[in-house]
């Protein structure tokens, strides 16, 4: 979330930038804030002037006793000053919650690079890389391709776990596992550190990396206990550094995570219906970056490239999209996507999305840095996620773009010394046993 500090400091500035993201409910929750922090400032002063009031009275009472003069009438003055003192507190109490609520809200300040735009149609496309390629023959899909070449079994999963699931069977198993693990590699040689992280959160530290209101409709809420499936391991990358504080030569810290991750897709009802483009659970290499604020605009664009390396590395076309204001993320601050060319549908559809997350996951995670070591002197961090590469989509691009005349799959060269040599996925006799 946002420090409250900015928004008393510049409200107006502050309601400008949110006026860019183009939806009236964050400037209706916006001015709700204003109102409130004013009204509980209001009260914490009048809370103030009482408490301090019940102070003076209470010595007072003291000196009478030690003089032996009555104290009655200022007894009675104190009690209700101590009447009062009790409700302003539980008023303040809960406009306190409610600001939280609130602030909660309000969405991160946008980059003055941020092209605007209402929705994805203004999104802004930076660059094409790659030819889609020319096929002598009608290019399958990958569904095709995948109940051709027995690599996966939806109707079985299906029957078990209900529609968006899968079983990946045979050489796309393989593939699925060559493809993660030469993300993996590629980061570590960047320096970035290898995690599992846990594949279950609370709410808290959820809430405090991402806008729940806004993204709870998608998650998978564990019952009877306070926990929620991961939608990316992202989420508890970040949160593992809760009510921390760095020393600044500890900055940046680069992570590489692995997960499993759960999407209830409850908002994509009627899309991608078929296949394994848009599933329920799936793998992901993830990068994420705590750096000192200065620092976070290049990083930005070397976690962007660290993915656009692996999308060229499996010799998949692609674009990269900035995504315009009325479009990106609530927590986000930047956003560039890479969308992959899919033969079978003729565009390019999103396999990477990269995102400076500025202050605002640091702010409602107490994550901060020292400005100097040994220093009180303290400032939030930002923090920076980027796919490096989710499986099953990468696999649907390797499958339709790779496929040849024959029914075969050729497998890119980067991932043959992960397939154990293996160069192709042929067509085999299916046991329908």
């Amino acid at each position: 979330m946002l420090d409250i500090r900015l928004i008393r400091k510049d409200p107006e500035k502050v309601r400008k930038n949110i006026e860019r993201r183009h939806k009236v409910v964050y400037l209706e929750n916006f001015d709700k804030l204003v109102s409130v922090d004013l009204e509980q400032r209001k009260k914490q002063s009048e809370l103030d002037a009482k408490r301090a009031e019940h102070n003076k009275l209470t010595r007072k009472i003291a000196e009478l006793k030690k003089s032996a003069q009555p104290t009655e009438e200022i007894e009675k003055q104190a009690a209700l000053l101590a009447n009062e003192v009790s409700k302003l507190e539980l008023e303040l109490e809960r406009l306190s919650q409610e600001r939280e609520r609130l602030l909660k809200l309000i969405p991160n300040l946008l980059d003055d690079a941020v092209p605007d735009g209402l929705d994805e149609t203004q999104n802004r496309v930076v660059k094409v890389v790659g030819e889609p390629p020319k096929f002598s023959f009608q290019p399958k899909s990958h569904i095709e391709l995948i109940n051709e070449l027995d690599l996966a079994d939806l109707e079985r999963a299906a029957k078990i776990s209900g529609s968006r699931f899968y079983f990946l069977k045979n050489e796309l198993v393989l593939l699925d596992l060559a493809v993660l693990r030469f993300a993996l590699d590629k980061l570590v040689e960047k320096g970035f550190t290898p995690i599992f992280p846990p594949e279950m959160m609370r709410r808290e530290p959820y809430e405090g990396v991402t806008p729940l209101a806004d993204f709870e409709d998608t998650m998978y809420k564990i019952q009877d206990d306070d926990l929620f499936l991961i939608a990316t391991s992202e989420h508890p990358l970040v949160a593992m550094h809760m009510d921390e504080t760095f020393e600044p030569d500890e900055l940046p810290k680069k992570y590489a995570g692995i997960s499993v991750n759960f999407r209830r897709e409850a908002g994509a009802h009627g899309k991608d219906t078929k296949g394994i483009f848009r599933v329920h659970n799936f793998n992901k290499v993830e990068q994420v970056i705590f750096c000192k604020p200065e620092d976070s605009s290049k990083y930005l664009f070397e976690l962007l490239n660290n993915a656009e390396e692996i999308f060229q590395a499996l010799e998949i076309p692609y674009r990269v999209v900035e995504i315009c204001s009325g479009d990106i993320s609530p927590k986000n601050a930047r956003q560039f996507d890479i969308e992959a060319w899919l033969p079978a549908q003729q565009t390019y559809r999103e396999v990477v999305s990269t995102s400076n997350c500025t202050s605002y996951q640091a702010v409602s995670l107490r994550i901060k840095y020292r400005l100097k070591r040994g220093s009180p002197e303290k400032d939030y961090v930002h923090t920076l996620n980027s796919t490096a590469v989710a499986t099953p989509r990468a696999l649907v691009a390797i499958l339709e773009n790779h496929q040849r005349e024959d029914g075969s799959v050729r497998i890119p060269s980067a991932l043959v010394p992960y397939m154990g040599g293996k160069k192709e996925i042929v067509a085999k006799k299916l046991n329908t046993k």
